[in-house]
């Protein structure tokens, strides 16, 4: 090492050690030795060199590099700020294990995925305050526990950074919480416990006692009741022990008062800047340094090979390490590539040109009337579907309505506050929704309808799904709107389709004709290529694409005979899926619905990764833009946007939840006859995100599909048909996708 490069950091490591003495008053070294896996330099054909480069701002990095002018390996980088990351690197980015530490003091210690704390990780705060657990794209998400520097410690569930699920607070007082949380307070069903053994059993909301539960002393008396901070809301009555002790001293208020003021939830030292933000000098093509060569692998000096993040080596002619061409995924013969966005934009000229002007000035107008109420209790009333109120929208423009240059037509809108509390429901802000939908870009019309006859539209933003209605299927959500309503407030991991609005645009001239449309959500609209994707009922007539393999592509929706895999879902998020699925199929039969099914997107890690390599697509505008077929429901996968080389991105992980970018691993299977649902496992397993939810649920047990059962009865297998009984197809359904949904052992 040069005598200039000792003496810079030198004077570096002195500084950084007496920040951090002043503010942990303990000597911490920046150099702790650490134990880090070693890149297989077997395995890879990229040319290692070991550096030290001073860059002009006064960051500094020693380690392994590559011949792509990036760190490649071990290595140490120094920001002139006084943050250092130590630990592995790919391809210039820290993957692997690393330490990270602040000039404050602080610390992590664990996984890091693209730069991002991912995986299991300790954060040691300046303060000493600790949490050692699951990291989700910078977020504290999942299994995992923390020690406050106040003594208090907390272990259990986590989301998004917040204590959320089951969990058990500790104070240092000795007062304990068991139960559930929610956005970090304590909500749900929980137990606490002072250290004077008074106890309050019962249900919780937002950190406080709300509704049914017990307050006992000790001695064995107690309060059994309503509970509430508005004394309006409680009510609540006193049982003494045996033999009667006098609690006259203490009334039900002073839980809130005095017993809940000795609990307050500690919070952790929060980041104020994270690995990822931190910015690399390289990629200014900076910096002088000191290069001494490591290896050159001399087997394939004239193939441009490549190494995988999973260490699986590709050469030249295309054959991974196993023989298999890396443009496939093992065994699946799955191209990764990116998908298509389909679709029409609708311009001027275009045949329903008029008809989307028409649709975007009546939600323009539904959505931006004020809002009456903020309550999610709605008054039967609200649910009146034979209102015959009528907007008129002449082209001048009318007390109400604005100016527009479409035709004279009348606009219905049904069950207003419905709607607009189940977009409240859904976490949808007002003008969001009215952006995707009436902002300057166009809505596409997908190229051909579904099966049912109907026209799908969708937002530029690829966020809903505008669908056109037959007169039964409005009536069928008309009819189960406050069942529909109950269900999706009850639960929120619902997996049944989100509607979001039920309208009517009556168009003028001489045809007067009606168009009935539902906006739905997207399932699909992600940034992750989505690789294939599957409509799934447990039925097996005519339940096989009609397409030959050489036209599948990510865009085709393959059925329950196509399907090859077994999905494998994580503990927790198998339980929660099940618990899910009970509840949808019992809400669905009760409704008297049948037809529905199950949609499935599956993201390939694998493919991920080799688009990142192949495609080097690093902007919006790699993006392809093409007119391909939809499947019969619309939906379609949203392109890969900016920068593929990261498929783990915050924004997208910072939101996992039940059928929505979960994390799992997918089996492979293989029938023994064509008719077999479910095929045998192989042993094969393919790291996966998966998308799903439940679709089609507006078509009831009506007389057609009662006709269409009877007839196709006497020519197939009455159990293979879909037209069958909502009890029945319940049954069924529930038992084909626990078939092929299981716990991820």
């Amino acid at each position: 090492m040069s005598k200039e490069l000792t003496g810079i950091l030198k004077s570096w490591e002195v500084k950084v050690k007496k920040s951090q003495a002043a503010a942990k008053k303990r000597a911490v070294s920046i150099f702790t030795t650490m134990s880090v896996a070693h890149v297989d330099e077997e395995a890879s054909d990229t040319e290692v060199s070991h550096v030290e480069k001073i860059f002009s701002n006064g960051d500094i990095y020693i380690g392994q590099w590559a011949a792509e002018n990036c760190p490649h390996g071990d290595g140490k980088y120094l920001w002139a700020d006084g943050c250092m990351y130590f630990g592995e690197w790919y391809k210039g980015k820290s993957n692997g294990k690393g330490k990270f530490s602040w000039p404050s003091g602080a610390t992590y210690e664990g996984q890091f995925k693209n730069c991002y704390m991912h995986g299991e990780g300790t954060f040691t705060g300046s303060l000493n305050d600790t949490y050692k657990g699951c990291w989700v794209m910078n977020k504290k998400h999942g299994k995992g526990s923390t020690s406050y520097a106040n003594g208090d410690h907390y272990e259990g569930d986590w989301r998004k950074g917040l204590q959320d699920g089951q969990g058990t607070y500790q104070w240092n007082s000795g007062h304990q919480y068991v139960g559930q949380w929610k956005k970090g307070k304590m909500n749900g069903n929980g137990t606490l416990i002072w250290a004077n053994e008074q106890r309050y059993d019962g249900t919780w909301e937002a950190g406080l006692p709300k509704g049914n539960g017990t307050f006992r002393w000790e001695d064995g008396s107690f309060y059994v009741g309503v509970w509430g901070k508005d004394q309006k809301e409680q009510n609540v009555k006193f049982y003494p022990s045996t033999p009667p002790v006098s609690h006259d001293d203490w009334e039900p208020r002073q839980l809130f008062s005095v017993e809940m003021n000795q609990c307050v939830i500690s919070e952790a030292e929060s980041i104020t800047e994270f690995p990822s933000d931190k910015v690399f000098s390289w990629l200014n093509g900076e910096g002088k340094h000191h290069k001494r060569q490591i290896k050159k692998n001399p087997k394939n000096d004239n193939r441009g090979g490549r190494q995988s993040v999973d260490g699986r080596v590709s050469n030249g002619d295309g054959l991974g390490s196993d023989g298999v061409g890396s443009g496939h995924i093992h065994g699946l013969g799955i191209r990764p590539h990116l998908a298509e966005r389909q679709g029409i934009t609708i311009c001027k000229g275009h045949k329903n040109y008029e008809l989307m002007l028409n649709l975007q000035l009546g939600i323009r107008h539904s959505v931006g009337r004020p809002a009456p109420t903020k309550s999610l209790d709605l008054k039967p009333t609200a649910f009146d579907t034979e209102e015959k109120l009528w907007t008129r929208f002449p082209p001048e423009g009318s007390k109400h309505t604005p100016p527009h240059q479409s035709c004279d037509f009348r606009w219905k809108d049904y069950c207003p506050l419905v709607f607009r509390t189940l977009r409240k429901l859904f976490n949808v802000d007002p003008a969001d929704y009215m952006l995707s939908i009436c902002g300057n870009e166009a809505l596409r019309e997908l190229s051909s309808p579904g099966k049912s006859g109907s026209f799908f539209y969708m937002t530029n933003d690829d966020k809903y799904m505008i669908k056109t209605m037959k007169k039964a299927e409005v009536k069928v959500l008309k009819r189960m709107l406050p069942a529909y309503f109950e269900h999706v407030k009850n639960f929120e991991n619902t997996l049944v389709t989100k509607f979001f609005g039920l309208h009517c645009v009556k168009m003028g001239g001489p045809s007067l004709r009606k168009v009935r449309f539902v906006i739905m959500g997207n399932l699909f609209c992600t940034e992750v290529p989505i690789s294939r994707r599957f409509d799934l009922k447990g039925s097996s007539h005519g339940r096989i694409t009609d397409k030959p393999e050489s036209q599948i592509d990510a865009n085709t929706t393959l059925k329950d005979l196509d399907l090859n895999f077994i999905f494998r879902l994580q503990k927790d998020w198998f339980q929660e899926f099940c618990r899910q699925v009970e509840r949808d199929c019992n809400f669905l039969e009760q409704e008297r619905i049948m037809d529905y099914s199950l949609l499935v997107g599956i993201s390939f890690q694998e493919c991920n990764q080799e688009l990142s390599a192949d495609e080097g697509c690093l902007s919006e505008s790699c993006t392809p833009r093409g007119n391909v077929e939809p499947d019969s429901r619309g939906t379609t996968p949203r392109g890969s946007s900016a920068d593929t080389d990261e498929p783990l991105n915050p924004t997208r992980w910072a939101s996992v939840r039940l059928g929505i970018n979960m994390p799992a691993r997918v089996e492979s299977t293989v029938r023994n006859h064509e008719t077999q649902l479910v095929g045998e496992p192989t042993g094969e397993f393919h790291n996966v995100v998966l998308f799903f939810g439940i679709i089609d649920i507006l078509q009831d047990y009506d007389i057609s599909k009662k006709l269409e059962h009877a007839y196709k009865s006497f020519q197939y297998d009455p159990t293979s048909i879909s037209a069958v009984d909502p009890i029945q197809y319940s049954k069924r359904f529930h038992d084909f996708i626990f078939s092929v949904f299981k716990e991820d052992s």
